[in-house]
């Protein structure tokens, strides 16, 4: 039995003093233990902690407790070690970042698709008059997507808005939007509601939730998760791996950051590729002089060089190298 869980939730709400609740809530998350990355702002929460199975359900508890986040679902995953290695909770201006800033134009408290639950998505998804819409990132969607599904050419979520037009095609369809967890899909299904697409929907709960819920059908490759774990399997019906070497373009599910630290490429590398590049996406990375030791799991913790640290942020940085056991300084 594992003694950890991850969970993955997010929640559109006001929260007024946004900065001060999120130092508050670090310390929350502190005390019980939990480790993992909090989104902060006025529009609500984002967030993945790991911790003890206690120390999670406490957390839960908490959370809905508070009216404003009483509706929260988690996605509870079990995993055999913390998913993360510190605990973040940090104040921003959106908890997905969108540049959608203007509650006039784009407001998930207000307007969004209609949500589907995971049956309901896998009854609609193959039908000729719908579009299956991946709203993720491309070294996301690379690793891992809906069979048919339409991807976008972008770096970032903030891309998004930019390529509406590109969708323009598909007016005439009901546009099924998905991502990992659902918190992409409440903007980026507002939008298209805002440029005129009269019938959007969106995956209630993301991939995360389709695969606990439907056994992933059709879903082909990983899904990317932002935590230690990088990919998960989500598929236990008909999986297969579609993600390809950066390098080689033999087939792996990989994921790794390129070990030039002024390069840090997110991209799939088979083990092939990673032992005869020291995990470095081109030649001129791996002679790059900054080049971070390669351990084959291309994984990296970065921690900020600290300058003049009192007694107290010397421990925290010898507690940081106790908990890696190699860190590296970028």
């Amino acid at each position: 039995m594992n003694r950890y869980h991850t969970l993955l939730y997010y929640c559109y709400t006001t929260i007024e003093n946004a900065e001060q609740f999120a130092a508050d809530h670090l310390k929350f998350c502190k005390s019980l233990g939990l480790v993992g990355r909090i989104i902060v702002a006025e529009e609500g929460l984002n967030g993945t902690v790991s911790g003890t199975v206690d120390a999670c359900k406490t957390y839960m508890e908490s959370i809905h407790s508070d009216p404003r986040f009483a509706a929260t679902e988690f996605k509870i995953d079990e995993v055999e070690e913390p998913s993360f290695i510190k605990m973040h909770c940090r104040y921003k201006s959106e908890i997905v970042h969108s540049g959608l800033r203007d509650p006039n134009i784009i407001d998930p408290k207000k307007k969004t698709g209609i949500h589907l639950e995971p049956k309901d998505f896998m009854e609609m998804k193959d039908r000729d008059d719908v579009v299956v819409l991946d709203v993720r990132s491309n070294y996301e969607h690379s690793l891992g997507k809906f069979k048919n599904a339409v991807t976008l050419d972008i770096e970032n979520f903030r891309d998004f808005p930019a390529k509406i037009n590109e969708l323009a095609q598909y007016k005439d369809k009901k546009i099924l939007t998905y991502c990992t967890g659902g918190i992409k899909c409440e903007k980026a299904s507002a939008l298209l509601l805002h440029e005129g697409f009269q019938e959007v929907y969106q995956l209630h709960g993301g991939i995360i939730k389709y695969g606990k819920e439907a056994g992933g059908k059709d879903f082909e490759g990983k899904c990317y998760v932002f935590d230690n774990r990088v990919a998960v399997d989500v598929n236990s019906v008909n999986p297969v791996v579609i993600s390809r070497c950066y390098n080689c373009e033999k087939i792996t599910a990989k994921m790794i950051n390129c070990a030039n630290p002024e390069c840090n490429e997110h991209f799939t590398q088979c083990d092939d590729c990673g032992w005869q590049r020291d995990g470095c996406c081109s030649d001129s990375c791996k002679e790059h002089p900054r080049k971070r030791p390669y351990d084959g799991t291309g994984y990296y913790v970065k921690v900020p060089q600290q300058v003049n640290l009192n007694k107290k942020g010397r421990t925290d940085f010898l507690n940081d190298l106790k908990e890696t056991g190699n860190l590296q300084l970028s």
